[in-house]
């Protein structure tokens, strides 16, 4: 029976798509009206191994008819930033809805949801409040459902670490220690992530479970805008950039770029570790989890200054 992913040609989606691909898994991936290009970028080199499918989590009415067929979800979609009428609740909340409720009306039974480390219903901050009720409506369904819980992931088509790369291409001299470089993550590998969630949807013992992914190591933000720095081969003077003083330019910059590096609510995030103690890779899956480091993030040096002001001033990138 033939395994759904939403957000196919997503970061996330992609890449599990390519795992489930390797196992000789049928697939079917759900990609954004309009996203032509991204398609045959990501997808293409599938050919017709993966079926694309056109769908919107937002589009309660185009969900039905993906699921013909279909005998697990895994559902990635997700936006970490808002964007016109793309909201926190619209699309990762209302949209996860739509997505279990399609698949219930279905008769889907597995269900693997890629939440995100820290995201809980009642906590203040929208983005991690929106994951988090997204998460719990899962774990209420009739479906037999896995949550996995990354901290920052990376990889060649990650935006967290690419952003700051992109910057330190348009800074030639200082750098900012963002927040103080004080907050804490724990960045896991994208292939570790989309390791565990195919090995998820065979796994009956990751049933009704939320587990949490993270990296071998916690990592503070400077320890990272270090690595980075080191990954492109180059220096920086850092300097301690506490948020109350970055705020007013990510105000102008969300305003004004469509696509903005950062926003206020992702600015707000650095307030809440993103570490992972009870690290599930390790703990359940038995693996060894992928450093954030050396040839690990060495596609940082893509990253070049025209494709950092192609992004901020058009909000597109070439991968």
């Amino acid at each position: 029976m033939t395994i759904l992913v939403t957000g196919g040609a997503g970061f996330v989606g992609n890449n599990v798509v390519e795992k489930l691909v390797q196992q000789g898994k049928p697939v079917k991936a759900m990609v954004r009206p309009g996203s032509a290009d991204k398609v045959k970028l990501r997808l293409g080199k599938f050919g017709d191994k993966v079926r694309v499918v056109e769908g919107d989590v937002r589009d309660r009415k185009s969900l039905p008819r993906l699921m013909e067929g279909v005998s697990a979800v895994v559902h990635t979609v997700a936006i970490s930033m808002e964007k016109g009428d793309a909201t926190y609740d619209e699309v990762n909340y209302q949209g996860t809805i739509n997505v279990v409720d399609a698949a219930e009306d279905a008769g889907v039974q597995r269900f693997v949801f890629i939440s995100q480390n820290g995201a809980d219903s009642s906590i203040k901050y929208r983005f991690l409040q929106s994951k988090g009720k997204a998460q719990d409506y899962v774990h209420n369904s009739k479906l037999e459902a896995t949550s996995l819980r990354p901290s920052a992931i990376f990889g060649p088509q990650d935006e967290f670490f690419n952003t700051f790369a992109r910057l330190l291409r348009l800074t030639p001299l200082i750098f900012p220690l963002v927040g103080g470089g004080k907050a804490e993550f724990q960045p896991v590998s994208v292939y570790d992530v989309a390791e565990a969630t195919v090995r998820s949807l065979d796994d009956p013992t990751t049933i009704g479970k939320a587990l949490d992914l993270g990296g071998p190591e916690p990592l503070t933000l400077g320890e990272i805008e270090r690595r980075v720095i080191k990954a492109l081969e180059t220096s920086r003077l850092l300097f301690p950039a506490p948020v109350w003083l970055l705020r007013p330019a990510v105000v102008v910059m969300q305003s004004v770029l469509p696509g903005s590096p950062v926003t206020t609510s992702l600015l707000e995030l650095l307030a809440v570790p993103n570490t992972v103690p009870n690290n599930a890779l390790v703990n359940h899956f038995n693996m060894q989890p992928i450093p954030f480091d050396g040839p690990h993030i060495a596609y940082l040096k893509n990253a070049t200054a025209g494709e950092a002001l192609r992004k901020f001033f058009t909000g597109k990138v070439s991968s």
